[in-house]
């Protein structure tokens, strides 16, 4: 049974998400403030915090800080009753997984929750024991166990869903995709009225991996359809 942690301090909110949470048939507990929170997280090991991101006592970023600098990796889902663009990119740069503004539908929450579970998953059956897959292309290294990407030899500091994004790309040469479909494969949903998220961390993504973000070598814009990554940087 996979045990997740609410921190939300409007109860409503808290007992709701717990509720259908427990209908996935997982364990949830819910801790009603930032202050409590922390401790929580940082004593006990879950596979899903649902964070909120304005709390009592210590805030839904700082948390997000503290969990990121832990050696086990920890999916966050972060929810947020701001609607500005700055705030969703300040929880995604923490390092959430992803992001739900309030008010959110029940059916959102579970297919956002059920995607990363669904990642998390697939990486944890992965055999402890076998050879990691390295991607090299152009000055990058892309390590899949680690999750870690080196330009030049220097480590690039990406959030989750940044490698995410890069290793589905570098995956797919060549190929071109469509913001849906990008939402579809990288994040696990499709909903209409989400594609700036991909822009968001498209122009994030190049301003990590590219010398001049303007004019990217790796992160190709094919205008009127969407992006590609260049097959011409893969070795033949």
């Amino acid at each position: 049974m996979r045990k997740i942690l609410v921190i939300e301090d409007n109860p409503d909110i808290a007992n709701l998400v717990a509720l259908h949470l427990r209908d996935l048939g997982d364990e949830v507990e819910i801790a009603v403030d930032g202050t409590v929170g922390m401790e929580v997280s940082m004593a006990r090991t879950f596979d899903l915090v649902v964070l909120d991101l304005m709390l009592p006592g210590v805030d839904g970023l700082e948390i997000c800080r503290a969990l990121r600098a832990k050696a086990d990796y920890t999916p966050i889902l972060m929810l947020t009753a701001k609607t500005g663009e700055i705030d969703r990119v300040l929880g995604l740069e923490m390092g959430a997984d992803d992001y739900l503004t309030k008010p959110f539908s029940v059916r959102e929450l579970l297919a956002r929750v059920k995607a990363i579970l669904r990642r998390t998953d697939l990486a944890k059956k992965k055999s402890p024991d076998a050879q990691q897959k390295v991607i090299h292309a152009g000055d990058l290294e892309v390590i899949e166990e680690k999750r870690q990407v080196k330009r030049e030899g220097q480590l690039i500091d990406l959030t989750a869903k940044e490698f995410d994004l890069l290793w589905f790309f570098i995956n797919n040469p060549g190929h071109v995709f469509n913001r849906g479909q990008l939402l579809d494969k990288v994040w696990g949903y499709g909903h209409d009225g989400y594609e700036h998220t991909v822009n968001s961390h498209i122009n994030r993504l190049r301003a990590k991996i590219e010398n001049d973000p303007a004019e990217p070598r790796y992160i190709l814009t094919v205008w009127g359809v969407g992006y590609k990554f260049s097959e011409e940087e893969i070795p033949s």
